[in-house]
């Protein structure tokens, strides 16, 4: 058994695995390279099964989206070390060390993140991931490295290991133990904030999350569903409400008010640059969240029992969205330090 599982989820994503699978298996000799299929309709396992013999290949029964065609593979892995990598990415010389290296380091941290690079522009961070992520006082996601849709080019001003909120399940390395004490990812979030949920659920149990600079990836982004698809901007919101009502530890129901008129500023800014598929996927997502409220605050009951510490580090006290919009901020670096946890 390898110590380390690289394991790549795979829809539909033959040109990626025909471009970034070559790189993947060069620069992990000591790790099992694994492509799990989510029942794909491009011919990608004919095409695996052809030119890629000696990889593991697992074939989901059913497309359950990003959490669940996971939770599905990786019940058949065996591996201290989980490394999800999306079909999409550039790996580098080295990736994989640097990462281990810091889980090794402290049995507390359980997952690790490496430095997220533009595929298309490698001085410039990816917008899934960057450099580590964090959310706001609203419970708003941004990275070191990208606040909303504004990424910064990389001058090494985030080069240090750091403790974070979240890191991208665009390639997350975990351990394998702490990935099944959480039930792993909720499958219910179909795709999109799944990671972050699952950070969260860790971090409450006295697990930490990290960045780990010294190792770089390159992100096409956008691979499966385009950030410009309504379906994202419908996941996004959906999710974002899934989450938090599942973990915010204060009185949710005032929180909820607030994300609904939050949310509903967003909306009209869409509907005010025409964009009315997205504006109509913001109400579809509270709609479709509003009819799984019950199921969720069940989910809520179970984290409460299950939570051992109160969650702080990597929370922002402020709004990123009043510093975005309002304070006119568009770098990570120009935040107030002192208002982190």
């Amino acid at each position: 058994m390898k110590r380390v599982a690289v394991v790549i989820l795979n829809y539909n994503g033959k040109g990626f695995l025909e471009k970034f699978l070559p790189g993947v298996i060069e620069h992990s000799p000591h790790a099992e390279v694994i492509v799990a299929d989510n029942q794909s309709t491009d011919n990608s396992v004919p095409f695996l099964k052809e030119e890629f013999p000696d990889i593991r290949l697992i074939i989901n029964e059913e497309n359950g989206g990003f959490a669940k065609g996971y939770n599905d593979a990786l019940k058949q892995v065996k591996a201290e070390y989980y490394v999800l990598l999306n079909s999409d990415i550039e790996v580098t010389p080295n990736w994989i060390e640097p990462c281990i290296q810091l889980l090794d380091s402290d049995k507390n941290i359980a997952a690790v993140q490496p430095k997220i690079l533009a595929y298309a522009d490698k001085e410039r961070f990816e917008h899934a991931g960057a450099a580590g992520g964090f959310l706001d006082t609203d419970f708003y996601p941004f990275c070191q490295g990208r606040i909303f849709g504004q990424t910064e080019l990389d001058k090494n001003q985030y080069n240090q290991n750091k403790e974070v909120f979240w890191a991208t399940g665009a390639c997350l390395f975990i351990r394998s133990g702490a990935y099944h004490e959480v039930e792993g990812l909720d499958e219910d979030f179909f795709a999109h904030m799944e990671e972050i949920d699952m950070c969260w659920r860790l971090k409450s149990r006295g697990h930490q999350i990290y960045y780990c600079p010294n190792s770089t990836i390159y992100h096409v982004g956008g691979g499966t569903l385009s950030y410009q698809n309504p379906r994202k901007t419908f996941l996004n919101f959906r999710n974002s409400l899934y989450m938090v009502t599942k973990n915010y530890e204060g009185i949710l129901f005032m929180k909820l008010i607030k994300r609904l008129i939050l949310d509903g500023i967003a909306a009209s800014v869409f509907l005010l640059k025409f964009q009315g598929r997205h504006f109509a996927a913001v109400f579809k997502a509270h709609i479709k969240f509003y009819g799984q409220l019950r199921k969720f605050l069940k989910k809520r009951k179970k984290e409460k029992i299950a939570r051992t510490q109160k969650v702080t580090v990597g929370t922002y006290k402020g709004s990123i969205i009043v510093q975005r919009f309002l304070g006119g901020k568009k770098s990570f670096q120009e935040l107030d330090s002192s208002d982190f946890y």
